[in-house]
């Protein structure tokens, strides 16, 4: 259906027009013309039999009363295929790189699409590797599974994705999709450079909704980036990864948007829709046939409080949840990833094998007793407890240090090279610790470092320089 309405009510980003005739479908977009071209919008609310509302994409500034509108009779479509590879896009699928125009036949999608069947989704279980220690071992990603990384503010959950984005593109023999949801421009600009230097853009979409945007834009911006990746697995049958930085300013949009709309808010404020508005964007993401998308997420905790509604109706949806600790951050553990919390659905014998399953578990369970014995410690000191908890503390602190490591991505800061580690690897050194073969080791031997041989050396060194002091 197509038509012509005008506009009769502009309150900031919220449009209502008066329709002649059939009332466009929700999610349908319009056009209305402005004084610096067409702004885009989409219909949020049928009003009455003649009204509808709508919420702007772009700015409205200078719209007026009276503004004629042009009803294009389906969803928000934008450009997907090879044409979009290596470039920089916004919501609408519009290039934001200085680029050549994309073509003009270049294939289009919807941006609004249903979730596949049940039926036609298949299982995977294939285990991606990091080379990121603590999260192959203790939260193993899964091929066209969901990965979410929650953490407040500080803690490092845009350097842990960078780092995964450099680790599992470099070796991924696919397409990557990132969708940058409320980002600052300076993260955009970092990120492109990154990309562009790194060799792997030909093989990226970037698709921005940045913080100073209308919250329409920053609410539609994933969807966006999930219609291309889509088009790539089911068109094309190639893997994708989709990187999410941050699901929850996805969240906060929708609320924003429904706040403007004028509906009633929930929990602590948050829009009534916001489980239907989560999954509508989760169960999108899924293997089907040969080909699958694969979601790594950033997603922000208001106030370190992982009782927010939004962090549990995002949770609810993930296969690994890696949880970041400021407590951990604090002492300068890094990447700052809570042990005991961080959990994946793969960490099972079936799955990883029974020797894999056996050391996370064991490592748990040692770094749990560690942190019931920390009260006591502190008030006590180390000298009060036990031989044997005296060891067992040692023990933890050391696995502690082993499962930090420097990251690729902050080599410029820290001053040290990345370093990327084989899972085997990781279990041989985790190994080693539990059974006591470094119960003698100076704890900074262990720290920053890749593998226990790393450490040994570092070690060997230490005494070495001890003796001849």
């Amino acid at each position: 259906m197509s038509g012509v309405a005008r506009v009769v009510a502009v309150r900031g980003p919220v449009l209502d027009l008066r329709v002649e005739g059939d009332l466009p479908a929700i999610n349908d977009v319009f056009e209305v013309s402005g004084p610096t071209g067409k702004v885009i919008c989409e219909v949020q609310a049928h009003l009455d039999a003649s009204h509808v509302r709508g919420i702007a994409l772009q700015a409205t500034q200078g719209i007026a009363r009276g503004a004629e509108v042009l009803l294009t009779g389906g969803p928000l479509r934008v450009p997907v295929g090879e044409a979009v590879l290596g470039r920089l896009m916004n919501v609408l699928g519009q290039t934001g790189d200085n680029g050549p125009a994309l073509p003009a036949d270049a294939p289009t999608s919807p941006i609004h699409r249903s979730a596949p069947s049940l039926a036609s989704q298949t299982a995977q279980t294939k285990v991606f590797s990091t080379g990121i220690k603590v999260l192959d071992l203790l939260a193993p990603l899964a091929q066209g599974g969901k990965s979410a990384m929650f953490g407040g503010a500080g803690v490092g959950k845009t350097v842990l994705v960078m780092e995964l984005i450099r680790a599992m593109v470099s070796g991924y023999d696919g397409i990557s999709v990132f969708a940058g949801v409320g980002e600052r421009s300076r993260e955009g600009h970092e990120m492109l450079g990154e990309m562009r230097d790194s060799g792997v853009l030909d093989q990226t979409v970037l698709v921005y909704g940045q913080m100073n945007e209308p919250p329409g834009a920053r609410w539609r911006v994933p969807l966006t980036a999930l219609s291309i990746a889509e088009h790539f697995r089911d068109e094309e049958a190639k893997n994708v990864l989709l990187l999410i930085d941050n699901v929850f300013r996805f969240v906060q949009a929708g609320s924003e948007v429904s706040g403007l709309l004028g509906r009633m808010p929930s929990r602590v404020g948050y829009q009534p829709t916001l489980e239907t508005e989560v999954a509508d964007l989760q169960e999108r993401i899924a293997s089907v046939g040969k080909a699958s998308v694969t979601a790594i997420e950033a997603v922000y905790v208001p106030a370190d409080d992982f009782t927010d509604p939004a962090v549990a109706a995002i949770s609810a949806h993930v296969d690994s949840t890696v949880v970041l600790s400021r407590q951990l951050a604090s002492e300068g553990i890094y990447p700052a990833i809570d042990p005991i919390s961080t959990t994946s659905v793969l960490l099972d014998p079936a799955v990883v094998g029974e020797e894999h399953a056996r050391i996370a578990g064991q490592l748990r369970e040692v770094i749990e007793h560690y942190q019931e014995l920390r009260d006591v410690i502190a008030l006590l000191g180390v000298e009060e407890l036990g031989r044997e908890e005296r060891l067992l503390v040692g023990r933890a602190r050391r696995l502690q240090r082993f499962l930090t490591q420097p990251f690729f991505v902050a080599s410029a800061y820290t001053g040290m090279e990345g370093r990327s580690v084989p899972i085997a690897e990781t279990l041989s050194g985790c190994k080693a610790i539990l059974a006591g073969e470094c119960d003698d080791w100076d704890e900074g031997s262990l720290y920053m470092i890749g593998t226990l041989e790393e450490a040994r050396a570092k070690e060997t060194a230490r005494k070495a320089a001890g003796k001849a002091a």
